[in-house]
């Protein structure tokens, strides 16, 4: 009996943990809603573009649909970029992935402005 009271501890406990950890994951298509929020937004790599004539030289991640269509946008600037082993946007590519932090707004399309390799996780 003690035995199974330990075991439903354990599974009740692993329950909990479960859900809390997927209040804050969450789908690209969400993203719009919790704007101003940390988050961990999870999807496929759709397409990634690195922007070298472009001001600040950002490499743009896209999920779930390739741009202009993009559910959400991974964002990282030119001054980051070397904090990653390979090119971002051939290191994700066609790949699922999580990306953890502050949601922003940018003309009216969500997305998290990467500036460490270890907010991004290969699923």
């Amino acid at each position: 009996m003690k035995r199974f009271k330990l075991l439903l501890a354990v599974a009740l406990l692993v329950g909990l943990v479960s859900l809390a950890y997927s209040q804050d994951t969450i789908i690209p298509e969400d993203a719009a809603k919790f704007i101003g929020q940390q988050k961990t937004v999870c999807g496929m790599v759709a397409s990634a573009h690195y922007a070298t004539r472009s001001k600040g030289q950002p490499t743009f991640i896209n999920l779930d649909k390739p741009y202009p269509n993009q559910a959400f946008t991974v964002l990282v600037w030119r001054s980051d970029r070397d904090k990653f082993e390979k090119p971002p946007e051939t290191m994700y590519s066609g790949k699922e992935i999580c990306v953890t932090g502050m949601i922003q707004s940018y003309q009216g399309r969500p997305e998290i402005i990467v500036k460490d390799p270890s907010q991004i996780k290969i699923r």
